[in-house]
């Protein structure tokens, strides 16, 4: 019994002491992050969007006829002028050398009547039968060079169709789609496969035509997705709306592959002319029932609570209307539980 009277004197003062030690925690000094109140241009946006899609995005075809004896997999990561697919040239191979013996032999006719037209000159000096003979091979000799100019052209020619039965790619990419397979029968214009480049990015969306005269070239806008933030700059903006939807298009370029080809998003366009504002960092904002307000930090160490209206944003920052000043020192940590008059400690860093 007196185990247990002794263990009920116990509770008993502990729980009296639990007001003063909670109260000395809050009268104590609170660790806090802090951040400076400033003046920073910003713009009213609306969030319109986008899609992902390269800058380079090709469906390649065949150049020639053929069967075709190797198409690279889906997924394969290739280089400027590697080769994609091959179409069989067992044809144009075979053509390529009845083509140069044609060349050869069309050259070899050209030097013998160039050294008969030499021979013969120096005959017509004295011999009139050699003049003749002279203008007939001076004629052979001008056939034989048209001759072999046709011959190489001929091979020129079949020597390209040759060299075409090897799709290249025209920039570095990766194959997404295999339109055509190996053993299939290809014509010149046949799809074959689809290359993309997934280093040279942009987005394409659409604004509605009220806002078109707050975008322009040049301009950094934000890009979001549910898990994602990027900025992009705006490459280029089309001047001529849809009559149909009353929109206008926006093309911005993205830096390296931070979204997947084919990525839904959202592009931030302004909505009206940027103007100069106050304001703090979005951790810096308070929620309670009574408002929205932020903890100010003054010379003496204490924080005071100072409600707000919240304007427009940008990034991390947020335009606030009240009684706080430029220069101001706000709480951005630990100002969840604060309390009016409170004395703080900064953290560094």
């Amino acid at each position: 019994m007196k185990i247990i009277n002794l263990l009920r004197a116990g509770l008993a003062l502990l729980l009296c002491s639990l007001p003063f030690l909670a109260w000395s925690q809050m009268d104590g000094p609170a660790l806090v992050r802090v951040a400076e109140a400033h003046y920073k241009d910003i713009a009213p946006i609306t969030l319109v969007p986008g899609t992902v899609v390269s800058r380079n995005d090709a469906r390649l075809s065949a150049e020639v006829s053929g069967r075709l004896t190797s198409v690279a997999d889906v997924g394969t990561a290739v280089e400027e002028g590697g080769v994609i697919a091959e179409i069989e040239d067992t044809m144009f191979r075979l053509l390529n050398t009845e083509l140069q013996a044609q060349v050869a032999r069309a050259e070899a006719r050209l030097r013998f009547l160039d050294n008969e037209e030499k021979r013969f000159s120096k005959l017509a000096e004295s011999n009139l039968a050699a003049a003749t003979q002279l203008d007939l091979t001076i004629a052979d000799r001008d056939v034989a060079r048209g001759d072999l100019a046709v011959a190489q052209s001929r091979l020129e020619q079949n020597t390209d169709q040759l060299n075409r039965t090897r799709i290249m790619a025209p920039f570095d990419g990766v194959v997404v789609e295999r339109l055509s397979k190996p053993g299939e029968r290809v014509e010149e214009g046949t799809p074959v496969v689809r290359l993309i480049d997934q280093q040279h990015l942009e987005v394409i969306a659409r604004a509605p035509l009220d806002y078109f005269n707050f975008v322009h070239r040049g301009q950094q806008l934000a890009i979001r997705t549910e898990s994602q933030q990027a900025f992009g700059v705006v490459r280029t903006v089309v001047a001529v709306g849809d009559e149909n939807t009353h929109q206008f298009e926006i093309r911005l370029d993205l830096d390296g592959p931070a979204f997947p080809v084919g990525q839904t998003l959202r592009i931030s366009v302004p909505t009206s002319e940027a103007r100069e504002v106050l304001t703090v960092p979005r951790d810096a904002l308070v929620l309670r029932p009574e408002g929205q307000s932020v903890f100010v930090v003054y010379a003496d160490n204490t924080a005071q609570q100072v409600p707000v209206t919240v304007g427009v944003g940008q990034g991390d920052r947020i335009e606030i209307i009240g009684a706080v000043s430029p220069g101001d020192t706000v709480v951005t940590r630990g100002n969840e539980r604060l309390q009016p008059g409170q004395a703080v400690s900064v953290m560094d860093g």
